[in-house]
């Protein structure tokens, strides 16, 4: 099954590709690599989830932002590739979680986004990552996402 298939079979569809929002590109391919640039929760144009976890909102809110920051990270790359079927396997996802003094589950936060590449995926969608508390992230955002995938 294509992994555009298995979007339509998880009942997911890909969002418009959010356009960058100052100097750079959404990604960059090199060899068999293609490089995203953080990319946030948006939706129409909009930061979707905004402020701090563990003060403004749940880690199960967090998840949802991770997940609606990747769904918008697979936008990118279909633009970029012009298929997601040309994704090999998901290498690195560095994931930004905007964090209250005290809060200690980005690990957690950002399985919304390792879940969902896995669902998707499969074995492929098994990566490295890293989980980082940040004090603010770019227009308020409560999670940003940079992601490595190979590709063919």
């Amino acid at each position: 099954m294509s992994y555009e298939q298995k979007l339509k079979e998880l009942q997911l569809k890909l969002p418009q590709p959010p356009k960058p929002l100052a100097t750079y590109v959404p990604a960059v391919l090199v060899g068999k690599l293609l490089f995203l640039s953080g990319v946030l929760p948006m939706r129409d144009g909009q930061v979707a989830f905004a402020g701090k976890l563990g003060r403004d909102l749940t880690v199960e809110q967090g998840m949802e932002a991770a997940k609606l920051s990747l769904l918008n990270v697979l936008a990118i790359a279909k633009q970029e590739l012009g298929t997601l079927d040309r994704i090999t396997r998901v290498v690195k996802v560095v994931g930004h979680v905007a964090s209250a003094e005290g809060f200690v589950q980005q690990p957690q936060v950002l399985n919304g986004a390792s879940d969902l590449l896995v669902a998707i995926f499969g074995e492929a969608g098994r990566h490295v990552r890293v989980a980082v508390g940040a004090a603010e992230l770019p227009r308020g955002s409560a999670v940003e996402l940079e992601v490595i995938f190979s590709v063919s």
